[in-house]
């Protein structure tokens, strides 16, 4: 099968193109290296350098490569940047998708599988989160992958684009070798920031201690980028044996604090992260748990590497390697 991986030199992206690489499909990567790093593409891949807001350059793709399916990760990703500049949000998140699936239309491009968030839940009132919980984001950032997913169920009504949208969770954690991680710009994440923080001894800002939790910070369920590229071959799956739109909650249905998270990265770096606390972050929801008793009844998916400990363990070593890379 031959896919198209939009921002396959991303985070997500580039583990994505591995496994399907591995897998034995054909992939071309779409990255306008915006954001994504050169470092992260697979060699293995075809690699196109264009904006997906660049229409003649995407359709000649288009028109080249005749892909089988797509898998759109291309995108911004900070909800905290969201707030500050949210029309930029609405520009790539929202319209750039919108570009991307008029190209699959045109050229009869049947499945796609698109990154999602949890954020389109906004503030829950009802935890675990079912994938039928009210989506009511609390950011544009959120917002915008809210009206992609509107755009895929428009889509499949009405030219029969058949769709998998996965609601990711807070996806975390690196390669078992420690070879393939996290490098975001700019970085937002917690695990990053705090690994960073431990490994320069730097100060690290927590966002938030007067949340209704256990702590005071704000819990969130983390899945580790293994388990999360396994949801997508699943997906992949199911868009070979069923047609239709399809949205499912990417988590493990448990959370963990802020400060839980800090403890653990202490763990592993045998030194005490330097805190700065700061207020709240707007748009920050003080609970994210998915339940994902539906993509593993569904699809069968069952996480492998989302403890907490592993998480750390292997965003450690790849900042670790990152470090000492950079030091050379």
């Amino acid at each position: 099968m031959k896919i198209l991986v939009t921002g396959g030199a991303g985070y997500i992206g580039s583990f994505m193109v591995k496994r399907l690489l591995e897998r034995g499909d054909e992939v071309v990567i779409l990255d306008s290296l915006e954001r994504g790093r050169e470092d992260a593409i697979d060699k293995r891949a075809k690699f196109a350098k264009a904006d997906i807001w660049n229409w003649n350059e995407v359709e000649s793709l288009f028109d080249n490569e005749k892909f089988d399916s797509i898998v759109h990760f291309a995108g911004y990703i900070s909800m905290e940047e969201s707030t500050k500049d949210p029309g930029i949000y609405f520009y790539k998140n929202s319209g750039g998708s919108l570009e991307i699936l008029e190209h699959a239309r045109r050229h009869n491009v049947s499945k796609f599988v698109f990154s999602s968030t949890a954020g389109v839940y906004g503030s829950p009132i009802e935890i675990p989160i079912p994938e039928n919980h009210p989506t009511t984001p609390t950011n544009p950032y959120g917002e915008s992958k809210l009206m992609v997913e509107r755009m895929l169920s428009w889509y499949q009504k009405i030219y029969g684009l058949n769709f998998v949208s996965l609601r990711y969770f807070n996806a975390a954690g690196a390669s078992l070798d420690g070879n393939l991680g996290e490098r975001h710009q700019p970085e937002t994440h917690i695990v990053p920031l705090a690994i960073k923080a431990a490994i320069g001894q730097k100060e690290f800002k927590l966002y938030g201690i007067d949340y209704p939790t256990k702590d005071g910070t704000c819990i969130r369920d983390y899945i580790h980028v293994l388990d999360l590229i396994e949801a997508h071959v699943l997906a992949f799956e199911k868009l070979d044996k069923e047609k239709g739109g399809f949205f499912y909650n990417v988590g493990t249905g448990k959370g963990y604090s802020n400060k839980e998270v800090i403890a653990m990265i202490e763990k592993f770096s045998g030194s005490i992260v330097k805190i700065k606390t700061e207020g709240r972050r707007q748009g920050d929801a003080e609970i994210l748990i998915a339940d994902p008793s539906k993509i593993k009844k569904e699809l069968g998916f069952q996480p492998r590497y989302s403890d907490l400990e592993t998480i750390v363990k292997t965003a450690w070593e790849w900042h670790k390697n990152l470090k000492m890379k950079d030091e050379k």
